[in-house]
């Protein structure tokens, strides 16, 4: 056996070790995106704060009788590693951050070994979890039915006359009176002639819309509320199949909107989100089970204290 292979010492090491300074700078790039370096005071004192907590945690974990035969082979922590190393261009830009954190490639890979370990820890105590049945998934699926309702989208398509008090042609009241000729158009069409109303409007939308979707004939796509300006999606729910609405204005200009096609909720049936719930209810009862563990080990190291 390696020493890289060897299991993990069960003692704590020194609070300033490399290992601690792992979960400093991991807690300074999670939270802030920045190295420890450039952290401002409070920043530093609130990622010293989580990374005292998590390594904390670590090293009860590591103390465990569950981690004793935990054994990391050479190839997974040198994958680990490189996994790291590889977020830079080269080599000494690599050392030289890991300078600047108080860690080098010895320390980077004690505190990986520790972090596979506690991994490794955590997976098998999850697997332990209670198994999920048929019926907690069909309960979970008539306690929720709200999560598996599709809401009602349309397929929409948009002229907009943009406003640009810089171009005359663009000032508010001539963007607006622009598309009223489109629309009075629009309108005078549809009475005199019976053809497809979609594309009328998508001709119109290629040769006048000021939007890039005029490169594909006004075409928005299908949307669920919450994707256009309040104004432009107020509109578009109202209309019913085919119809155009009135001129609205939204924070860039004027549109016309077309719905195309209205897509009604429909609810997923059972079968159709079973696979789903039974994955979160797994990963649920995985995290049930580590949490008491958790809550166990900590009982039993404080009596020990």
């Amino acid at each position: 056996m390696t020493d890289q292979q060897s299991q993990m010492p069960h003692q704590k090491p020194p609070a300033q070790g490399a290992e601690y300074r792992y979960h400093l700078l991991r807690a300074a790039t999670e939270r802030f995106q920045r190295n420890v370096a450039a952290l401002e005071p409070d920043q530093r004192k609130e990622a010293e704060r989580q990374a005292q907590q998590t390594f904390e945690l670590e090293t009860l974990v590591l103390s465990a009788d569950e981690a004793r035969d935990v054994m990391i082979p050479d190839e997974q922590l040198q994958g680990a590693y490189q996994e790291v190393a590889g977020r830079y261009q080269d080599a000494n830009e690599f050392e030289a951050d890991l300078a600047r954190n108080g860690l080098d490639a010895a320390g980077l890979r004690l505190a990986l070994r520790r972090e596979l370990v506690f991994d490794a820890v955590m997976n098998r105590i999850s697997a332990n979890h209670a198994a999920v049945t048929e019926t907690d998934e069909r309960l979970f699926y008539e306690l929720h039915h709200e999560r598996f309702v599709t809401p009602q989208r349309r397929t929409a398509r948009h002229i907009l006359i943009t406003i640009n008090q810089d171009y005359a042609e663009n000032s508010r009241a001539a963007a607006r009176a622009r598309l009223e000729v489109i629309a009075d158009k629009l309108k005078a069409d549809r009475k005199g002639n019976s053809g497809d109303a979609v594309q009328r409007f998508a001709r119109k939308a290629r040769r006048n819309s000021e939007c890039p979707s005029a490169m594909k004939d006004g075409k928005l796509g299908t949307l669920a509320r919450g994707q256009l300006y309040p104004e432009v999606e107020a509109a578009l729910f109202a209309l019913t199949e085919g119809t155009i609405s009135d001129i609205v204005e939204s924070p860039i200009g004027f549109h016309l909107v077309l719905c195309e096609r209205i897509h009604p909720e429909r609810r997923l049936s059972f079968n159709q989100v079973r696979e789903r719930i039974h994955t979160a209810l797994e990963q649920r009862n995985r995290r049930e089970t580590q949490r008491n563990w958790l809550t166990e080990l900590r009982l039993r190291s404080s009596a020990a204290a």
